[in-house]
């Protein structure tokens, strides 16, 4: 895991895919015993040293759903900060390879129309990113 230190605080740099299928969009829900439990997100996670961006969001699309995709266009990058943390979110357009996304994180999972993503209770900086989809669309 990449873990850079500013302003006393560990900075992690975070991968996450927006996965389109039938006008949908995938989102997960973080499970329990997580930072941010209950709060929904663009799948994805934490950048490994020595890993590029891209490979982080395959690895990690393959860990906690079992599938493949082909990660494409950079789209946005937004960065938070937590009263512990700082996060870089790096969101990505990603090309499904096929296969039905599973919950191997123990983390719900759904596939959401853009109008109802408002709905759902995000993450701080995956509101951020709903902002910026919402104004580029």
């Amino acid at each position: 895991m990449v873990i850079m230190q500013e302003k006393g605080k560990p900075h992690f740099q975070v991968a996450a895919g927006l996965l389109r299928r039938d006008c949908r969009v995938l989102v997960t829900k973080r499970p329990e015993g997580k930072h941010l439990a209950g709060f929904w997100e663009f799948p994805g996670g934490k950048q490994e040293r020595g890993e590029t961006l891209e490979a982080c969001l395959e690895r990690e699309m393959k860990e906690e759903l079992g599938i493949e995709v082909q990660v494409g266009k950079h789209l946005y990058t937004v960065h938070h900060e937590y009263e512990d943390r700082r996060v870089s979110l790096h969101l990505f357009l990603c090309i499904d390879l096929g296969g039905d996304p599973k919950p191997l994180d123990s983390q719900e999972i759904k596939w959401v129309s853009h109008e109802d993503l408002p709905q759902y209770q995000f993450s701080p900086p995956d509101l951020k990113i709903l902002k910026l989809l919402s104004d580029f669309e």
